[in-house]
């Protein structure tokens, strides 16, 4: 019995040794590009950095707390909300609205399905340097339109009262074909009996959207809604294409002063604190959306 036991616990380890030997290369990419990466954030934070990555000291608390007297930084902050609140509930609905239209049983629907897919197949710095062309305070599309029925040039980029929003335009277009798809896969999901036996009580169009589409929906919605959150307070191509943090920082989300702080000013113990600030905010929302929206989230 016992030499049973030995060769099955053999026969286990073996097994267990087997399985860490192929995932070995996965948690060597993760421990090189991920947490390698975090552990030095987290040091630099606490240090005086030199270029090249050099450490020169002990620092303690002191780039945290020239965060908090840091009006860059606390503008930054508030920029970042405010890019948050514009970008992710207009994409949402957006592309959740496309996506309805897409799934209608109508003639063709696949043209718009591939229409409104298609611009994912566009780099995000693709898409800014087109819309730069777009927002041109004189030769731009945007303008010549407004000029065509009688409104005022806008001056989308240089204007601090209108960069952020532009900006924000901008990322609702990049991310509308991402979250339509997403969609578009979850509404192709219900079951068809759902809807006949609607019909067939007299449910009208909008009672099958909201009592059958929306609550059926409501794990992509949750997916989507996260990812979108998490993406928006990661948002820098398009901000360093179209506005480089200006006009007098009105676009100077917390990545791009990351970037600033790192890359042009050389202070990359204080940038660093600034990512860990970053990375603490966006978890903090995260697990908040997990508290409170999993709630709401019926699965079928």
């Amino acid at each position: 019995m016992q030499i049973i036991k030995k060769k099955g616990l053999m026969r286990e380890m073996k097994l267990f040794g087997l399985g860490m030997l192929y995932l070995f290369p996965t948690f060597l990419i993760l421990g090189v590009f991920l947490f390698y990466p975090i552990l030095k954030t987290v040091q630099f934070s606490f240090s005086n950095v030199l270029d090249g990555g050099i450490v020169a000291g002990f620092v303690g608390l002191e780039h945290y707390l020239s965060l908090l007297s840091s009006p860059s930084f606390l503008n930054s902050l508030k920029v970042s909300f405010l890019f948050v609140l514009y970008t992710v509930p207009l994409t949402i609905i957006l592309s959740l609205f496309l996506a309805v239209i897409a799934n209608e049983k109508l003639k063709g629907n696949k043209i718009f399905q591939m229409i409104f897919s298609s611009q994912l197949g566009i780099s995000g710095a693709a898409s800014s340097a087109i819309l730069l062309f777009f927002f041109h305070p004189t030769l731009g599309t945007i303008n010549n339109v407004l000029g065509f029925i009688g409104v005022p040039r806008i001056e989308w980029l240089t204007s601090p009262d209108w960069a952020l929003f532009s900006v924000a335009l901008a990322t609702v277009w990049m991310g509308l074909s991402l979250n339509f798809i997403l969609f578009l896969g979850g509404l192709q999901n219900i079951s068809e009996d759902l809807y006949e036996s609607a019909l067939v009580d007299g449910a009208g169009y909008w009672n099958r959207l909201f009592k059958i589409t929306i609550p059926l929906l409501s794990p992509v919605l949750f997916f989507v809604t996260i990812i979108n959150f998490i993406n928006a307070f990661q948002s820098f191509g398009q901000v360093d294409i179209l506005t480089e943090g200006g006009p007098s920082e009105a676009t100077n989300l917390i990545v791009y002063s990351i970037y600033r702080e790192a890359f042009m000013y050389g202070n990359y113990g204080f940038a660093s604190a600034q990512a860990i600030v970053l990375f603490i905010i966006t978890l903090v929302v995260t697990l908040i959306q997990f508290k409170v929206g999993e709630r709401r989230v019926h699965y079928q």
